[in-house]
């Protein structure tokens, strides 16, 4: 016999990204246009065909943790603790007399987990030939460390794993943090996702895959969506969380709701590693999934935030299944990739961006997409992308796109709370 699915809201939410360690901070510098990307001081990239990235600005860690518990900690998981945290408090859920621990989860997304820590460990190995190392080396990369830690920090009992499907890994966290609760199965989930992948390697294999812009004469102005001139993406790091709670759960206690999570889809582009669909297949399979889980039609839609890499076949694609799926509904929906400010935080970016959209829905303002200078023959002009200037726009229902390397393909849909 077949229940009736539970209603799911956001409660709470937490970021750490490469323009603002906190949701507002981020919030407010989207909404002003500013570019995270510079050039990058966590390591010498002066031999780097690509030598900046968007960086985590500001960041301290004896601001968030103790020597002793920083030691057994990546930079990944740093952030993906930094973000719970806000969220968390942001929620109040934990200060609910009557939480049940055994129904609150933790579902996380990375797509690399802790990629800095490996590739210290090896080059240390490799000066030495000594098998000496690191005891928390194992703990520290595995990616699904980071909601074990989050459920350790809390003593949250309920589903605890991680998700990874390379840029989509956070998303899938969401969506699976939905799907356990419209069930029954769990009655709030902390999720997002983080990553920390500005490296030797990380760097390196991009720029070897001939995935990242090399504008290196001018960073801020690198990640450009939809431009005619753009070259590739920029590498960000970071996370963002969300708490994801029962509806009748939340108001029981009393909660803000910020928004309702009303709809999920996944597919596959089943065509390329790197590459999607030329004509954005697994994009227009996606977003139509997201609208027919939601139950709402393409007019229903008022701001959709892109995947939008600043690639040159990732842009068009992803445009194209726009057009294809919304036809004229497509030219009211005010698009953004905000990407072109954070860059790419390949796991974390479903996160962060499912935020935005939260963030669109709360204050009907969609940030912009920001370096914008000549369009692309090949995009449809009629397109609103919000080029360069945040709008002003009463947002009742948004959604966000990510996809990632292997033709993973996921959407998640947010809807004003009633």
């Amino acid at each position: 016999m077949s229940k009736e699915l539970k209603r799911v809201v956001v409660t709470g939410l937490g970021a750490i990204t490469p323009i603002g360690n906190t949701f507002d901070q981020y919030w407010s510098n989207l909404l002003a246009g500013k570019s995270g990307a510079a050039p990058i001081t966590l390591f010498d990239a002066s031999e780097h065909k690509t030598q900046f990235a968007c960086e985590v600005k500001d960041f301290s860690v004896e601001d968030y943790f103790d020597r002793k518990e920083a030691r057994k900690l990546d930079r990944n998981s740093m952030f993906g603790l930094i973000s719970a945290k806000e969220a968390l408090l942001h929620s109040k859920l934990l200060d609910y007399a009557d939480l049940d621990k055994l129904r609150v989860g933790v579902v996380w997304g990375s797509g690399i987990g802790g990629m800095t820590t490996f590739q210290d460990e090896i080059l240390e190995y490799a000066k030495t030939s000594k098998p000496h190392f690191n005891p928390f080396f194992i703990p520290k990369l595995i990616p699904d460390i980071t909601p074990g830690l989050i459920s350790i920090e809390y003593g949250l009992h309920g589903p605890n794993y991680a998700t990874v499907s390379a840029c989509a890994s956070s998303t899938n966290a969401l969506i699976d943090a939905f799907h356990l609760i419209q069930l029954g199965k769990v009655d709030a989930i902390v999720c997002g996702g983080s990553e920390a992948g500005i490296n030797i390697c990380g760097i390196g294999g991009f720029n070897s895959l001939k995935a990242l812009s090399t504008r290196n004469d001018n960073p801020s102005a690198a990640s450009r969506p939809f431009d005619s001139q753009r070259d590739g993406f920029v590498l960000g790091e970071g996370a963002g969380c969300m708490i994801v709670e029962e509806y009748e759960h939340a108001k029981k206690r009393g909660a803000t709701i910020l928004a309702e999570f009303i709809g999920a889809g996944m597919s596959a582009d089943a065509y390329h590693i790197t590459a999607p669909h030329p004509e954005g297949l697994g994009a227009y399979n996606v977003m139509k999934n997201a609208l027919d889980d939601a139950g709402i039609k393409p007019s229903d839609v008022d701001h959709i935030n892109m995947h939008g890499t600043s690639t040159p076949l990732g842009d068009l694609a992803e445009s194209k299944a726009i057009v294809s799926l919304f036809k004229e509904d497509a030219y009211g929906i005010q698009i953004n990739s905000t990407k072109s400010m954070t860059g790419h935080l390949l796991g974390a970016a479903g996160a962060i961006e499912a935020l935005a959209c939260i963030g669109a829905v709360m204050h009907n303002k969609v940030p912009p997409t920001i370096n914008f200078e000549s369009p692309d023959p090949e995009i449809d002009p009629k397109l609103n992308f919000t080029f360069n200037q945040a709008a002003e726009k009463t947002v009742n229902i948004a959604l966000s796109n990510t996809f990632g390397f292997g033709g993973h393909n996921a959407c998640v849909v947010f809807k004003k709370p009633e």
